[in-house]
């Protein structure tokens, strides 16, 4: 049986969709915490059936426990699990070329659409995504070097935003962090902490700040 193509764009959503099918619930919004786990994993290559055996597993180590009657309102619950089927995992599957789930004319609308949203000190990531639109034609069959590429302008507005955010905001920013993860520290590593924790705190400098994710995981 010929293995389907591993879809570069289905990470998020196949990871979403495994945890809810797991948890049991399918009315559930996963929190920023969520998505900045998933997107730790993404960043360091970690394959997705890693992932999906990894949620698989612990629910099934929790449904053999006892006193489990809470349900799971977090994937940082899963971490744990989901490193160690990273560990045992072979060759991670070659990520072949799929069509993209989008059309170029919605590509160029996320470039622009984010450019129109940056306003003074952005001025270089704005002319960025505007010649990126203008070729969004080509990118479209080059889309993993326009996710690098987006992803060096991303790491620009970061920097311009830090610069301007108080100690206020972080302070607010890293309290609600631990409240978050404080359930969750025991199940994961000091390294995969520090990477959640800054994956966090800059989607929440972003959205505090009103910028918008680049990322064409977000146009999807």
């Amino acid at each position: 049986m010929q293995e389907e193509p591993f879809n570069y764009f289905n990470y998020f959503t196949e990871i979403e969709d495994h945890f809810r099918a797991a948890r049991g619930t399918g009315l559930f919004l996963l929190s920023p915490l969520d998505w900045a786990l998933i997107e730790t994993w993404k960043d360091n290559g970690i394959p997705l059936e890693a992932v999906l055996r990894g949620i698989e597993r612990a629910f099934e180590k929790r449904r053999g426990g006892k006193g489990q009657s809470t349900l799971v309102n977090s994937l940082a619950y899963c971490a744990q699990a989901v490193m160690e089927e990273a560990r045992r995992a072979e060759t991670p599957r070659e990520q072949k070329a799929v069509s993209a789930p989008f059309e170029q004319s919605q590509l160029a609308g996320h470039l622009r659409g984010a450019a129109g949203r940056l306003g003074e000190g952005y001025e270089s990531v704005r002319a960025g995504l505007e010649s990126l639109a203008a070729g969004a034609e080509e990118w479209m069959d080059r889309l993993e070097e326009l996710e690098q590429r987006l992803s060096t302008l991303e790491e620009m507005m970061l920097a311009v935003a830090r610069g301007r955010q108080t100690e206020e905001h972080l302070l607010a920013a890293r309290k609600h962090l631990d409240s978050q993860l404080k359930p969750y520290r025991g199940k994961m590593s000091a390294a995969e902490l520090m990477l959640i924790e800054r994956k966090f705190l800059d989607q929440r400098l972003l959205e505090d700040a009103g910028l918008p994710r680049l990322s064409l995981f977000y146009l999807i």
